[in-house]
This record gives C-alpha cells, sequence and structure tokens, in this order.
C-alpha cells in the first residue's frame, strides 16, 4: 500500500508537453510530469493516409481512448489495495464517439458518447466493488476533465509577443 504521509493534503499535479512536426505528419512528443515530481516520457503521433501521413504511430485519437482506458484501470487497481477489494482479473472496454461533419474543406468535430465497461472478476461483494468503480472515477484524472466545462486557451507566437487566438 503506498503512503500518503510524505503528500500534502492538497497539491497540483502538472504535466507539460512539448511537440515537433517531424515528416509529413509525424509529431514527436516530449511529456513532462513536473508536479509534485518529475517524470519524462517521449511518445508520437501520426495520422495514417486520410490526413497524409504515415502510420507510423498511433493517432492522437487512439492515444486519448487508451489514456482513459489506462487511467481507470490504473485508479481501479490503485484504489482496490486501499479500499481491500479483491480483484481476480480487470477488464476494461472504452468506447468513445465523435460527430464528424464537412465544413468546406475542412471538419468539425463535437464528442457524442463516452461508454466505459467495467470487467471486474472479485469474490467481494457487489456494493464494495461498486464502490471501488464510483471510487476510481472520481480519481481517475482525465474522466474528472472530461466530466465537466473546460476552458482551452490557444496562443500564438508572434513577433510582438503571445496572441491569444
Amino acid at each position: 500500500m503506498s503512503d500518503f504521509s510524505a503528500m500534502p493534503d492538497r497539491t497540483v499535479v502538472q504535466f507539460d508537453c512539448q511537440g515537433k512536426a517531424v515528416g509529413k505528419m509525424r509529431n514527436e512528443l516530449a511529456v513532462q510530469m513536473v508536479k509534485p515530481s518529475l517524470e519524462e516520457f517521449e511518445l508520437a503521433t501520426d495520422e495514417g493516409p486520410f490526413h497524409g501521413g504515415d502510420a507510423s504511430a498511433p493517432p492522437p485519437l487512439a492515444l486519448f481512448v487508451g489514456s482513459i482506458t489506462g487511467c481507470i484501470m490504473t485508479q481501479i487497481r490503485a484504489f482496490a489495495k486501499r479500499l481491500g477489494v479483491t480483484l481476480n482479473d480487470l477488464d476494461v472496454h472504452t468506447r468513445v464517439q465523435w460527430n464528424w461533419k464537412q465544413a468546406g474543406r475542412v471538419y468539425e468535430t463535437a464528442p457524442k458518447s463516452f461508454e466505459i465497461d467495467v470487467l471486474i472478476d472479485s469474490p467481494d461483494p457487489e456494493d464494495k466493488v461498486i464502490e471501488l468503480i464510483e471510487t476510481a472515477k472520481k480519481g481517475c484524472f482525465i474522466e474528472q476533465t472530461l466530466g465537466q466545462g473546460n476552458a482551452i486557451h490557444h496562443r500564438m507566437k508572434t513577433p510582438d509577443g503571445w496572441k491569444e487566438v
């Protein structure tokens, strides 16, 4: 079981990412967790022929769906230990759909549905397993982010400094 005694009651968790366009549609991503500790990861995305890419890495949407799936799975496994729930097996199946519409020479998208099926093999009572899933949902950073309205700010570098776009 993890020892939380060294952690404050509240803290900020921060990830930064620096992306560099390489090749046709490939992006090399340097991801860092900078708070509350330092961890670094190298990732890449690419697109298939539809967008003129080489499919040399997963497209961003694959990483997105994989991230939400991995997040809830991680929280279930971590919190099972803390809540005393036995996990003999865990599978999670996630389906995410977006609406896509053509808008002239480009397209526009909007989220349609997020569905996460949790398959837990546990000898524990159903109410304890439900409590585990409910607790894991609250601890999943990605699920909590998606479950609320968020303002996403974009800036563009100009010769005069940063400009909100």
